[in-house]
């Protein structure tokens, strides 16, 4: 598999205040990766400079071999990456199926209402609400709303920002196996923020890891899962020998 979505030696600042440093990944093309790391560790900056959000002060963003770094939010779009961020943003004075046709604003083809009813066939709680204004819908149907919205972009790469924030360990389950069924029958390419490392692992190919504004880890999501510090620090889960240390007192091998 190619390398779709690039990153090489980005970074981006909030003013004075470097936020990634010196950030290189990659996406492979169908593939699901995620980016794992505590709040303030970078992953929605990385995110937002993708998407267009944020400009780098240094380094490369390529999508299939395409400089796209710095470019208009909308721009990025039109080539096929949407951004599904933290918080959801949907309308909410604007009806479910508006909200949904929004994301297919920079297509002009006549197959949008056979995707509208594709998003409904993933999303069949919506079907219902579709004349709703999307403030009336729960955090869980806003969530689904988003990702719906991002669908209709007809995407290549799909980024994900926190999908399973502030939801029940049910929707959790219910939103990461449509994030797999989006990447396995549609072949969207999905980059995938979580602190929820548990289930990001489990439907991810590949993972990175960032402390402070930088990569400090990466591997498979197999090995990523069976890593001490993962287990440590992401995953909840202390080895019995070391019962009664100090977590705080305990150092992780990437330092």
């Amino acid at each position: 598999m190619t390398a779709l979505l690039e990153l090489r030696n980005v970074e981006t600042y909030y003013g004075p205040i470097m936020a990634i440093r010196g950030v290189s990944l990659e996406v492979r093309d169908k593939q699901i990766v995620t980016l794992l790391g505590a709040n303030g560790a970078g992953k929605t900056t990385v995110l937002k400079t993708i998407s267009g959000a944020m400009d780098p002060q240094k380094g490369t963003v390529t999508l299939a071999g395409e400089d796209i770094q710095s470019r208009d939010p909308d721009a990025v779009a039109r080539l096929g990456v949407a951004h599904v961020p933290e918080g959801r943003e949907v309308f909410p004075f604007l009806s479910v199926d508006e909200n949904l046709r929004i994301g297919a604003f920079s297509r002009h083809d006549g197959e949008i209402d056979e995707d509208l009813e594709l998003v409904y066939e993933y999303f069949p709680v919506l079907t219902e609400l579709r004349k709703l204004p999307a403030g009336f819908l729960s955090g869980g149907q806003q969530q689904m709303l988003a990702i719906g919205r991002a669908l209709m972009l007809r995407p290549s790469v799909m980024l994900l920002d926190e999908p399973s924030l502030g939801l029940s360990p049910r929707l959790v389950a219910e939103i990461a196996g449509i994030i797999k069924r989006l990447n396995t029958e549609q072949d969207v390419t999905i980059l995938l923020v979580e602190q929820n490392a548990k289930m990001a692992l489990e439907i991810s190919d590949y993972g990175y890891v960032m402390e402070s504004g930088r990569v400090v880890m990466e591997d498979t999501s197999g090995r990523l899962q069976n890593a001490t510090d993962i287990q440590e620090f992401y995953l909840g889960m202390k080895d019995e020998g070391v019962r009664g240390r100090r977590r705080w007192k305990q150092r992780k091998t990437w330092r």
